[in-house]
């Protein structure tokens, strides 16, 4: 640093991150009298080496062949990594947003640079062995784009996600990459409606109508007609699941977070604020470069608490605790399973949201979104208003001139008041106890109880509970076990939609509780215990539960345990053989043998883990 004339110069803008806003003000004070000199921004500290001097010719002649231009090298480069495809609706629809981000870029003198990563469906493989690769992908699409942005020298990124796996692993990438960067989240989906219901909202239907009017039919209440009704008019179109599933609650998270524009998480995928957002997104990628303002600058360790706090209220996904844990990991934020029963035990449940609830993320896009409810935890204190976002503001700046939720109950009925919650503290539990003595998450809202003691069936793969549910095995006062589900045992850690869903349409959610060592879908809800570690393939606990055994779940106590005396326990560890990973070989091969567990996020790169 230098000083002339009682001037000033800064060699770099992170400085400036670390103030606080009143010095910031200042700071922004000193530098319009030019008592402060900022130095020129390098807005191209990667794609300058890959094209600039007389020895990166080659690289420039590749790149006119795509259509670079003599200006385009002096530009930043911005990557556009999205994943359009005809695989899901989530997704149909990424190509277009991806256009309009490129527009947003090159608009604002950078240049976008478009490429693909992969996805693959949930709703089209759950059930069945393909729902192995779910989570995998989560993991294939961040080392994508980690690869494709260092190995091209883009100066920043656009990333833009629709489907569940697509926007944790679009931020793992933002994370590790920490290069300007904004997330897009693709948009929700409208609620289907049977030809009768076209004016009956509280008749909506999504893909969870549709696994759930599979176990009525079991039961004889829907005919195969009524069955195939369902099946053609719940999906109508693009956007991703409609309830407050894990594609919402992952775009909650996200914006929460301050990695994506306001209002970003709460918008139909199909429709002109949708096309806007991606346009801003690319504009705010070339600021953020001006700013120098990073990915790990804004994914701080109290934004992965304000993303908590808003999703809790919300009624989040059991997969945010997944996907933030490894999220964190990748920023390299410190933060664990019991952070979210902190957390948890000051902020109750004030959305009434499926897939517990009656309303999906398009009835609460009407009534505002999730900013409004920001806003309300911000004024009771419970979010760190000092947290920077991609708007270059802070999340206090960027929220006041919120406008609260019309009244309730007269104008809407969605968000409830606080001192009227649907729950008083979180409905995501960590559970503890002799099946889970490394934790275990369940999704209890109260509506099916607090507590639960019943007689264990247990089935040694998904495929094994589905038919038993649906062939009337399971009867009222049962605990589902399934296991050999989890990250190793799986591998992959399928969701149990098509089980919960079953014994939902069996008409059994208040009287049976399932637990497993793989996870569930945001659109699963009942007495659901997930994520139980350690897994039955690596020699957890619930590989020695039997038939008959009794289990208790307590989600007031935070437990969950098998009724046996000790001795009887210790004996069945001991003669426990745990199967190991299901699969030696290819994909899943390489992630069985690489992944945590699931209470660490189920993450790749934790490396210390690979001898243990």
């Amino acid at each position: 640093m230098k000083s002339k004339k009682g001037i000033v110069e800064v060699p770099a803008i992170h400085c400036y991150l670390r103030l606080s806003a009143t010095r910031i003000l200042f700071f922004d004070y000193l530098i319009r009298l030019n008592f402060i000199i900022m130095p020129p921004k390098n807005t191209r500290p990667h794609s300058s080496i890959v094209v600039d001097g007389d020895d990166r010719a080659p690289a420039r002649s590749m790149l006119r062949a795509v259509g670079f231009e003599d200006a385009d090298f002096k530009k930043p480069q911005i990557g556009v990594a999205s994943s359009p495809s005809d695989l899901t609706p989530c997704n149909m629809h990424l190509g277009d947003l991806a256009a309009h981000a490129t527009n947003g870029i090159n608009n604002a003198n950078g240049k976008a640079v478009n490429f693909s990563t992969i996805t693959v469906s949930d709703g089209i493989s759950m059930g069945t062995a393909g729902m192995r690769y779910s989570l995998v992908s989560r993991d294939v699409i961040a080392d994508s784009i980690e690869t494709v942005v260092a190995a091209e020298g883009f100066d920043g990124l656009v990333a833009i996600g629709g489907c569940d796996k697509n926007m944790p692993g679009c931020m793992i990438a933002l994370a590790r990459l920490n290069r300007p960067a904004v997330f897009v989240y693709g948009g929700t989906i409208l609620p289907g409606f049977l030809p009768k219901d076209k004016d009956e909202e509280c008749n909506a239907m999504d893909i969870v109508s549709v696994f759930e009017a599979v176990g009525k039919h079991a039961k004889g209440e829907l005919t195969d007609e009524e069955l195939k009704e369902v099946e053609k008019y719940a999906i109508p179109g693009a956007g991703s699941c409609g309830g407050m599933y894990t594609a919402n609650t992952m775009a909650s998270a996200i914006e929460a977070l301050g990695m994506s524009l306001p209002g970003s998480s709460a918008q139909v995928a199909i429709g002109e604020a949708k096309r806007k957002d991606c346009e801003n997104a690319g504009a705010a990628v070339l600021k953020l470069l001006e700013l120098d303002l990073k990915p790990r600058d804004i994914m701080t360790r109290k934004a992965f608490e304000n993303a908590i706090t808003t999703c809790l209220a919300l009624g989040g996904s059991t997969n945010l605790i997944l996907h933030l844990l490894a999220i964190a990991h990748s920023a390299d934020v410190d933060l664990s399973i019991d952070d979210f029963k902190e957390i948890g035990e000051r902020i109750p449940l004030l959305a009434d949201v499926k897939p517990f609830g009656k309303y999906n993320m398009s009835h609460l896009i009407r009534v505002g979104g999730i900013r409004p409810m920001m806003k309300i935890l911000l004024d009771r204190g419970l979010l760190h208003g000092d947290c920077m976002t991609v708007t270059g503001e802070t999340l206090a700046e960027s929220l006041k001139d919120e406008k609260p939720y019309p009244s309730y109950p007269d104008e809407q009925d969605i968000i409830r008041p606080w001192d009227q919650p649907i729950k008083a503290t979180t409905h995501l539990r960590i559970l503890r106890g002799n099946l889970a003595p490394e934790g275990a998450v369940g999704k209890i809202t109260g509506n099916e109880g607090l507590h639960f003691k019943g007689t264990a069936k247990v089935y040694e793969c998904e495929e094994e509970a589905l038919v038993g549910i649906l062939r009337g095995d399971v009867v009222a006062g049962d605990v589902v076990v399934i296991r050999n589900e989890g990250p190793v045992g799986g591998p992959g850690m399928r969701e149990m939609l098509s089980p919960t869903s079953a014994v939902a349409g069996r008409g059994l959610i208040q009287d049976v509780a399932l637990i497993t060592d793989g996870r569930f879908s945001g659109g699963s809800h009942g007495f659901d215990v997930g994520h139980i570690t350690p897994e039955a393939a690596k020699g957890g606990p619930i590989g020695i539960v039997k038939s008959g055994d009794q289990i208790e779940i307590d989600a007031v106590a935070n437990s969950i345990n098998v009724l046996i005396d000790d001795d009887e326990y210790a004996a069945r560890m001991a003669a426990f053989k745990p199967t190991g990973a299901g699969a030696k070989r290819g994909v899943l091969g390489k992630y069985a043998a690489t992944v945590a567990t699931a209470s660490e996020g189920a993450v790749t790169d934790k490396f210390e883990n690979l001898n243990s």
